[in-house]
């Protein structure tokens, strides 16, 4: 097996992927034999505006390196342009075999000061986007019997952070319609997994430092560059991984971190039932000592990167 035919004859749309992990994402798929569509939008961190150049940047590169890409620069918050990124692939390169939604957007800010548009700007860019490409991508990978999800969350939304309740909710329903994917699309040889990054980027940069433990954590993110993300995407993508289904990955410079899911811990019961006062004097006494805390991620991945 070699890595530079690891994904021959496959056909890549990548969202977000001018900058940062995207970027390497897009190149290492080009490398290993995929041809891709470099989606980004060009907007800033928070959505505005647009920029051609970073996508056509990457499709330059990989084209000047042997590889073939083609670019887009659609929202993939737009179901009929997400829609379109599917067909530009179909329509360029014959076919579509993997689908990687790594496009996202920030509106960080504290809960009760957040706005309706702070919400839905980062839930349709995230939860919606990530619908948009998948859903329009199952028609083709269900009549060809195959085809490769794998979509990007974040440990914000399985953990927990401060000010990201709009970002932390999208992240985390990303882990459900992947799962729902996995299982609705099994049968056609259909595999979705997410994958939860730590990499310093253009989104991780605007992270507020007010404190030396707020300094610290920013200084531990910096060590872990955006290419050490592209190896187990590009592994995830490869026929190799058609065995591997519903599962949440993160990557943390070195290390590769297979996350649990929601199971039971522990259960108390009653004969006779419940009531209020019961509940209270019996039942959380009982679950108080297996309930989790409020961590935020850096609370759990504590340690210096390996």
């Amino acid at each position: 097996m070699s890595d530079n035919t690891l994904l021959a004859g496959k056909v890549a749309l990548v969202t977000g992927s001018g900058r940062g992990v995207g970027r390497e994402m897009a190149l290492m798929m080009a490398r290993c034999g995929a041809k891709v569509i470099v989606n980004d939008l060009g907007g800033s961190g928070t959505g505005e505006g647009a920029d051609k150049s970073p996508a056509q940047e990457v499709v330059d590169l990989i084209k000047s390196e042997g590889g073939e890409a083609a670019a887009n620069f659609d929202s993939v918050a737009d179901y009929k342009a997400a829609t379109g990124m599917i067909e530009q692939a179909v329509d360029t390169f014959g076919r579509i075999d993997i689908v990687v939604n790594n496009a996202g957007i920030l509106r960080d800010v504290i809960f009760h000061k957040m706005t309706e548009d702070d919400w839905d700007s980062v839930v349709n860019v995230h939860l919606k986007g990530s619908f948009n490409t998948s859903h329009a991508a199952s028609t083709h990978f269900r009549k060809q019997q195959s085809g490769r999800y794998i979509h990007f969350t974040s440990t914000s939304g399985l953990i927990g952070n401060f000010g990201q309740a709009n970002y932390s909710a999208a992240k985390l329903g990303i882990v459900g319609l992947s799962k729902s994917i996995a299982l609705d699309m099994a049968r056609f040889g259909v595999t979705s997994n997410c994958i939860g990054p730590f990499a310093w980027s253009r989104m991780t940069s605007s992270i507020p430092v007010k404190s030396d433990a707020d300094k610290e954590r920013v200084d531990r993110i910096k060590t872990m560059g955006a290419e050490k993300i592209a190896p187990v995407v590009v592994a995830l993508a490869s026929d190799e991984a058609a065995d591997i289904s519903g599962q949440i990955i993160c990557v943390r410079r070195n290390e590769i971190v297979l996350m649990s899911q929601s199971r039971p811990i522990t259960s108390m019961q009653r004969n006779e039932g419940w009531t209020p006062t019961t509940v209270l004097e019996h039942a959380f006494p009982g679950m108080r000592p297996r309930m989790y805390p409020l961590d935020r991620s850096q609370d759990v991945f504590n340690w210096d990167p390996v």
